[in-house]
């Protein structure tokens, strides 16, 4: 997400020049660049019009200080307008009720809301309850709150239909299900790839419900990232969450000052840290360090370890989009060069697997009947084993 602009911005920023005070007018061509960025990153006009006048307003006669450069300091005032536009700190759901806690999620058909139940109940192990479509939403989930407090479940979330666009009997329909079931939460949940049009959505249900904040899906898939800079304006209210792909690990909190940093190079460090504790085998890499501490040599089982840990936290590509540009390169923009790499360690692992554990190892007794057979069982060539 966000590449595209990250890589406008971060040029558009270091142009910045000037003495001990950013003026309108060397400031001028500067926000020109960063409206163009914005607008091709798909954010809503009324958005982007607000927030360069904010930046602008922020900005004129500042002092910049003997530690900063003008563009130094100018980059620092729009990273926290862009933590202001989308929520100035990341909210917790409000769970406080009499369970069992009702959390609605709303949205248009194809935006991840039942992808991302589904996916989340079958992974946690806990519990789904299905519905079919001869019968009424309201009745559907008056059935679920019910067994869920048969259960002692403390948490239901409601699932509404979506439809492909916005339309009257949808909209009166999720109404009356609000009134009926009265959701401590009540979530838009908007598909990133969706670009502007996730503003005009957005709004629309913000019009409809009272909604307590916003799920932002397929957000992996979009190099824009314009909704996410947009449904925070347009509803008012706090991005709650944001996906990056189908499963439980990547439904992740939405922190806008990392996102911020993010969007201008800065990389998200602290994120790559978090997640790096929550998918790292913690005992596999100990026994790793112990193993190399008592002077036994790195084999080809370790590797695929490395590699397989390196697939749990996104890839190479997803590592390389929380790291800062290095030398103004950003390092997520290396597309072409993440994606060879991927396909090279994926045909890495598929040799390795095709290995016995004692050729993984002991790679010196592979003779040349047996990289034929690893070659024919990992679907590669004689040459791609090594020698």
């Amino acid at each position: 997400m966000f590449e595209n602009l990250t890589d406008r911005l971060s040029q558009t920023l270091r142009n910045v020049t000037g003495k001990a005070k950013l003026t309108e007018d060397n400031i001028k061509d500067t926000l020109r660049e960063v409206r163009m960025a914005l607008l091709e990153a798909d954010v809503a006009l009324p958005v982007v019009k607000d927030f360069v006048g904010k930046v602008k307003d922020r900005a004129v006669g500042t002092e910049v200080s003997k530690s900063l450069t003008p563009g130094q300091a100018f980059v620092k005032i729009v990273r926290a307008e862009l933590e202001e536009l989308m929520g100035a700190a990341n909210e917790d759901l409000s769970l406080n009720a009499a369970p069992p806690a009702v959390v609605l999620m709303a949205g248009l058909q194809g935006a991840g809301k039942t992808t991302t139940l589904e996916t989340l109940a079958g992974d946690l192990g806990v519990t789904f309850f299905p519905s079919d479509a001869s019968q009424k939403p309201v009745d559907i989930a008056n059935a679920a709150i019910r067994e869920a407090k048969l259960k002692f479940i403390d948490v239901v979330i409601l699932d509404t239909a979506g439809r492909l666009a916005i339309d009257a009997e949808m909209m009166a329909e999720i109404q009356a299900l609000h009134a009926a079931v009265k959701p401590v939460e009540t979530l838009f949940v908007v598909d990133a790839m969706t670009g502007q049009d996730a503003a005009n959505t957005a709004k629309a249900f913000s019009d409809a419900l009272p909604l307590t904040g916003v799920v932002l899906t397929k957000v992996d898939g979009d190099a824009r990232g314009g909704a996410a800079l947009s449904v925070r304006h347009i509803t008012g209210k706090p991005i709650k969450f944001i996906g990056m792909g189908e499963k439980s690990d990547a439904l992740e909190p939405f922190h806008p000052d990392r996102i911020a940093s993010r969007i201008l190079g800065m990389g998200d460090v602290l994120s790559l840290i978090e997640q790096a504790e929550q998918t790292l085998d913690r005992e596999k890499a100990e026994k790793l360090t112990k193993k190399l501490k008592k002077g036994k040599g790195f084999d080809l089982e370790d590797f695929r370890d490395q590699l397989q840990q390196m697939k749990n936290m996104g890839g190479l590509g997803g590592l390389m989009d929380k790291l800062p540009s290095i030398g103004g390169v950003n390092l997520s923009q290396m597309g072409n060069a993440h994606g060879a790499a991927e396909k090279q360690f994926k045909q890495m692992e598929a040799i390795i697997n095709s290995m016995t554990p004692a050729e993984r190892r002991d790679p010196d007794i592979i003779s040349g009947s047996r990289k034929r057979r690893i070659a024919l069982g990992s679907g590669t060539q004689v040459q791609d084993i090594g020698g």
